[in-house]
């Protein structure tokens, strides 16, 4: 019996598909990273780093403690992985929060190896309105 041979941007994809999973409901699907993988979080005025799928999952719940929703998102395939553009929403303490986030991911056979994450910031509902007065987006 052969082993199916897949390409890299489906392989990709797979892999991009589990991070939006992880994202969903905090866990992460086996197969997503590496066991050393290597992450490097920067949000709009502040930077963080993780080593090692324990590290990297408390880094993500650290800022989001609970499940949240990916409605929309960008998938684009890169010679070494992928570039995975979101917009997510949660629910935390008692307010909606919404925020839109680029994960450049080098993958190999094992998982996502290295992940940069590059996050708007969260918007509660006082920001999202604030911004829904001064401006008028031409797309979601």
């Amino acid at each position: 019996m052969t082993t199916p041979v897949v390409d890299s941007e489906t392989r990709a994809h797979e892999l991009a598909e589990k991070l939006i999973a992880l994202l969903e409901t905090g866990e992460p699907p086996a197969g997503l990273f590496t066991p050393d993988v290597f992450c490097d979080f920067t949000m709009l005025t502040w930077r963080l780093q993780s080593s090692g799928v324990t590290g990297l999952v408390g880094l993500r719940r650290a800022g989001h403690p609970g499940p949240g929703r990916v409605p929309r998102w960008r998938f684009d395939p890169t010679p070494t992985g992928f570039v995975l553009e979101i917009e997510e929403s949660w629910d935390d303490g008692g307010e909606h929060w919404t925020c839109r986030e680029l994960f450049r991911a080098d993958i190999g056979d094992d998982g996502i190896t290295q992940l940069s994450v590059y996050c708007t910031g969260d918007w509660d509902t006082a920001r999202r309105a604030e911004h829904a007065a001064a401006v008028t987006l031409i797309r979601p």
